[in-house]
C-alpha cells in the first residue's frame, strides 16, 4: 500500500510539471514576443519620421545657397556679386557638414601627421597690386633746426632782466636784459677819446666803432654815444629770434645757483623760476637762453617693425590732430631716424608742420595715415597660413584632402600676406588652416621641390 501511494504522488508531480511547462511555452512566451514586436515597429516608425524630418531640413538647407569671397571669407551674400573689398566674383559657399563620398582606401591610410581629409573651402594665390596705407600714432615736438641761441659776447653783470619765467614767448628784437661790461665801457671811452683828440683819423675811429659792434654793442646806442659824447654804463641785449625761451646755462652756472625747494607736490620743473637772476655775472661766449620756434615744429610718428618696409622718405602723410580733429592737413616724411629711441621698439619718422595757423601745443597727440607705394605681389589671406614659430605652412589640396606645405612669406598688409616661395598659382590652399590642425606638434613640413 505504501509503495502504491508513493507511485501515485510521483505521477501527480510529473503531470503538474508537464502542464506548467506546456502553459509557459505555449501561452506566455508568444504574448511577450508579440508585445516586443509592437515596440520594435513603433521605434522603426519614429526613426522613419526622424529621417523624413532630417531629409526635409537637409533639402531646405540645400535649397538656400550662399555666396562668399575666396580671399575674404567673412563676406557672405545670398546672391552672386562682387566682393566689396577686392572686387573678385563671389563663389558658392560649401556647407561645412557636407558628407565626403568616394574616399579611397589609399586616402584613408595616409599618415595623420601630414594629411587631413576635409571639405573646407580652398583658395588660390591672388596676383594684384595693393595700395598700402599705414596708420601711425605720434606727437608734436620742437624742430631742432629752428633753435636760436642768445649768448654773452662779453663778460659782465646783469643789471636788469626782462625775461621772468621759462617758456616765455618773445619776439625778434625784444629786449632781454641790460648788462654792465667793463670791456664795453673801455671800448666806448677809447672811441670818444679818438673823436675828441684826433677827429681826422677816420681809420682809427671806424676801427673803434667796428670793435664795439662786434662786441654786441647796438648800432642805435653807438650813434647815441657819438652824438652825446658820453659812454653808456649799461648796454641792452636784444633777441634775434622769436619763440619760446628755454634756459641754457652751463653746468657750472647751474651748480652755483641752487634751485628753490618745491612748495607742494604739484610744483614741476616747467613752473619753477629761472635760475638766472639780476646781479649775476656772465662769461664771454656763455649761452644764456635757447629760443625754440613754435611755428615750425615736427610730427614724430612711431613706425612699427611690421610696417617699416613700406615707409620711405617722401611718402605722403595725412595728419589729424587729436586736439583739433577738424583741422587735418597733408605733409610728407622728410627723415626717418636710423635708430631706436631708448625704451622704444619703433622707428621714428619726422614730418615738418607749419604750426603758425594751427597753434598746436608741443606734445599734442596725432593720428596719421601714411600713403606708401603700391606693391605688386602674390597674396593669400592671413587665415590660410599657419605660423609654427620660424616656419610657416599652408594646407594644399591633394585628392580628397589636404597636405602640409612650407611657404616663405614677405610683407603683411591688412588681411593679406605676400607669398614669395613654396606654392604656385595652380595650387589650391585651404582657406582657413586653423581648422585642419589639433596641435602644432603633429604637423610634418615638406619643402616643395
Amino acid at each position: 500500500m505504501k509503495k502504491k501511494k508513493i507511485a501515485i504522488i510521483i505521477t501527480s508531480v510529473l503531470v503538474l510539471l508537464v502542464v506548467s511547462a506546456w502553459i509557459y511555452f505555449k501561452i506566455l512566451i508568444p504574448k511577450n514576443a508579440t508585445h516586443t514586436q509592437h515596440e520594435e515597429m513603433a521605434e522603426m516608425e519614429n526613426m522613419n519620421m526622424d529621417s523624413k524630418d532630417g531629409n526635409m531640413s537637409a533639402s531646405s538647407a540645400e535649397e538656400k545657397v550662399l555666396y562668399t569671397c575666396s580671399m575674404h571669407p567673412q563676406i557672405i551674400r545670398d546672391k552672386p556679386g562682387d566682393c566689396p573689398i577686392c572686387g573678385m566674383h563671389l563663389v558658392k559657399k560649401e556647407s561645412a557638414s557636407k558628407e565626403i563620398h568616394d574616399v579611397s582606401l589609399h586616402t584613408l591610410l595616409q599618415p595623420t601627421n601630414g594629411y587631413a581629409i576635409s571639405t573646407i573651402p580652398s583658395t588660390t594665390l591672388l596676383s594684384s597690386e595693393e595700395p598700402v596705407e599705414i596708420n601711425a600714432l605720434g606727437y608734436t615736438a620742437y624742430n631742432t633746426t629752428e633753435v636760436g641761441a642768445i649768448s654773452a659776447r662779453i663778460s659782465g653783470r646783469i643789471e636788469k632782466l626782462y625775461v621772468r619765467y621759462r617758456y616765455q614767448l618773445i619776439k625778434q628784437g625784444q629786449k632781454i636784459m641790460d648788462i654792465y661790461s667793463p670791456e664795453l665801457l673801455t671800448a666806448q671811452q677809447n672811441l670818444l677819446f679818438l673823436i675828441k683828440n684826433d677827429p681826422s683819423n677816420s681809420s682809427l675811429i671806424n676801427a673803434a666803432k667796428e670793435k664795439l659792434l662786434l662786441l654786441g654793442f647796438p648800432g642805435e646806442q653807438l650813434q647815441q654815444v657819438v652824438s652825446t659824447q658820453k659812454p653808456l654804463f649799461t648796454v641792452p641785449v636784444y633777441s634775434r629770434y622769436s619763440g619760446h625761451i628755454h634756459e641754457a646755462l652751463n653746468t657750472e652756472m647751474n651748480n652755483s645757483v641752487p634751485e628753490a625747494p618745491a612748495m607742494n607736490e604739484a610744483t614741476s620743473l616747467t613752473t619753477q623760476e629761472l635760475s638766472l637772476k639780476e646781479g649775476m655775472y656772465l662769461q664771454k661766449g656763455q649761452t644764456i637762453f635757447k629760443v625754440y620756434n613754435p611755428n615750425k615744429v615736427w610730427a614724430l610718428l612711431n613706425i612699427y617693425p611690421s610696417d617699416q618696409v613700406f615707409i620711405k622718405v617722401g611718402n605722403k602723410v595725412k595728419i589729424v590732430p587729436e586736439a583739433k580733429p577738424d583741422k587735418d592737413f597733408n605733409s610728407s616724411i622728410y627723415f626717418i631716424e636710423p635708430f631706436f629711441r631708448p625704451g622704444s621698439k619703433t622707428l621714428t619718422a619726422r614730418v615738418n608742420i607749419d604750426n603758425s595757423a594751427l597753434q598746436l601745443p608741443i606734445g599734442s597727440q596725432l593720428r596719421a595715415t601714411i600713403f606708401s607705394n603700391a606693391i605688386n605681389a602674390k597674396w593669400l589671406p592671413k587665415e590660410a597660413i599657419l605660423s609654427l614659430g620660424l616656419a610657416k605652412v599652408v594646407f594644399v589640396r591633394s585628392g580628397n584632402g589636404y597636405k602640409t606645405q612650407k611657404v616663405e612669406t614677405g610683407v603683411v598688409y591688412k588681411n593679406l600676406i605676400q607669398i614669395t616661395r613654396g606654392i604656385t598659382v595652380a595650387d589650391s590652399v585651404a582657406i582657413n588652416a586653423q581648422f585642419l590642425m589639433d596641435s602644432e606638434s603633429f604637423i610634418k613640413i615638406r619643402d616643395k621641390d
